[in-house]
């Protein structure tokens, strides 16, 4: 870990800025596939769902010709849809078979593995155990690949409640965006209930949710707020200011710059500034550059841990040349 920037530690009013922060490897994949599809086919694309959850991500695409729907019942039969990052259960892939529908599947590759390892347990005979928010996508397109053998905890408490036919064969698996520290707890008590049960072979939990929790807790005991940047429905993102205030800081989730709230700056000398997986840099620096003109002119950025991850374009979209890409930083 490394601070690098224009103040010391001791400057009265600075901004900590966190690294990593903002697009991972499955937000940069599934906004280039929206803007190489209306590149190669033109408006109109349709897009199932957030593309990604962030607002001015989809206003953007919005405006250049993407269109979200809820269900695919909205799009024409025969058109051109796009899945989300946050995957589809197969009871949605077999909807769009019907409409016929050309598909391209925008699904974070991570959550993909997750996806195969129910299908895998399954198989196994195994009663899935998933570790997940009850109303997120991403929790109800894994669900859907294995219902008849899947059930959902939330909390520890949860656990406790679990009355399982056979559990002595029992498995579990996570949403990919969850706290590390939260996620920790309910599988030590899962293996307290169930001493023979077994999860993934490596962790569901994305590596880019890991390393911004990483990241925020490295920063808690040097600032006296975290500012985190992201929409509301962004499950990461919620989670990082959970582990902040877990830590004993106040932290605050903010679409962008706008939302910051006056009365948060009082008596604050050191701000540090994140991004979920899904907020653009350019909502990072703006909120930087308002933070300078409220007396924040001392900047540092504190560098936690390298990414490098890269995703390919789903096969649908590999044959077009020259397609252009979306920056991750």
């Amino acid at each position: 870990m490394s601070t690098t920037g224009t103040a010391a530690r001791t400057a009265d009013k600075r901004i900590v800025l966190l690294s990593p922060r903002g697009f991972c490897a499955g937000v940069v994949r599934a906004i280039d596939v929206v803007k190489i599809a209306l590149e190669a086919y033109g408006a109109p694309i349709y897009v199932r769902r957030e593309i990604v959850h962030n607002k001015h991500v989809v206003d953007d695409l919005r405006a250049s010709g993407a269109i979200f729907v809820e269900e695919l019942d909205e799009v024409p039969v025969g058109a051109r849809a796009i899945f989300s990052a946050h995957g589809v259960s197969p009871a949605v892939r077999a909807e769009a078979v019907a409409r016929q529908l050309n598909v391209i599947d925008a699904t974070c590759p991570l959550v993909t593995k997750v996806h195969l390892e129910a299908k895998k347990f399954a198989r196994q005979g195994f009663t899935i155990v998933l570790i997940g928010h009850k109303h997120h996508e991403e929790v109800a397109g894994t669900m859907g690949e294995e219902p008849d053998s899947m059930v959902l905890v939330e909390t520890v408490a949860d656990v406790d409640q679990l009355e399982l036919a056979n559990p002595a064969k029992v498995s579990y698996l996570t949403q990919t965006t969850l706290s590390l520290d939260e996620t920790r707890d309910i599988v030590a008590r899962l293996h307290e209930r169930f001493p023979a049960i077994v999860g993934p072979k490596s962790q569901d939990i994305c590596y880019a949710t890991e390393n911004r929790q990483i990241a925020v807790k490295a920063v808690a005991p040097l600032c006296d707020l975290l500012l985190v940047v992201g929409s509301q429905n962004s499950s990461n993102s919620r989670r990082l200011v959970e582990v902040c205030e877990k830590a004993g800081v106040p932290a605050y989730l903010v679409d962008d710059e706008r939302d910051v709230n006056p009365a948060w700056l009082v008596g604050v000398n050191t701000v540090a500034v994140t991004a979920g997986a899904s907020a653009p840099e350019n909502l990072v620096a703006e909120l930087v550059a308002s933070l300078q003109g409220r007396g924040y002119s001392a900047l540092e950025q504190m560098d936690v841990k390298e990414e490098d991850v890269r995703f390919s374009l789903p096969p649908e979209l590999m044959q077009i040349s020259a397609a252009p890409r979306v920056s991750a930083s």
